[in-house]
């Protein structure tokens, strides 16, 4: 297939391809008599994969230097390959737990927040002003203040 449909049947613009071929992280199949860059399905499984990636929070750099180091194209042991594609991928994983646990962190925040504040809207009086919240008398007095709810107090 040529360079746009690829992009197509990708959903990537052909500028993107080219910067992948650039890069080095995607190389075409071949030529086409009209010297037009031909590509096999190959190139939509790399171009996932490079995606992927992506959303994994590699930029591009990085991509390509994971490509460098694994040894393109049959160049190195495949076993020694695979333990460099594993030990990346071992590192993003640890970095994305600990990512999903300060999510989880700031979800319980927001939702003892949520909590706190659902008295302010049907008994805080309309014409309160800000600064007298923090005697307020809707909420019992050893109730911890998120700080969410407390950041914007003081």
């Amino acid at each position: 297939m040529q360079v746009g449909d690829l992009a197509r049947e990708s959903g990537k613009t052909v500028r993107a391809i080219h910067l992948y071929e650039e890069l080095d992280l995607l190389r075409p199949a071949a030529r086409s008599k009209g010297r037009y860059r031909l590509y096999g399905r190959e190139a939509l499984v790399r171009i996932r994969w490079i995606v992927k990636l992506q959303d994994l929070g590699f930029s591009l750099t990085d991509i390509k230097a994971i490509v460098r180091d694994i040894g393109n194209k049959g160049r190195g042991s495949a076993s020694t390959a695979m333990i460099k594609v594993r030990e990346v991928y071992t590192k993003k994983l640890e970095e994305t737990r600990a990512q999903i646990a300060r999510l989880k962190g700031l979800e319980s925040e927001i939702l003892a927040s949520l909590q706190y504040l659902e008295p302010c809207d049907s008994l805080c009086e309309s014409n309160r002003v800000l600064h007298t919240c923090e005697a307020c008398n809707h909420h019992p007095r050893e109730q911890t203040v998120p700080d969410l709810v407390a950041g914007f107090r003081g």
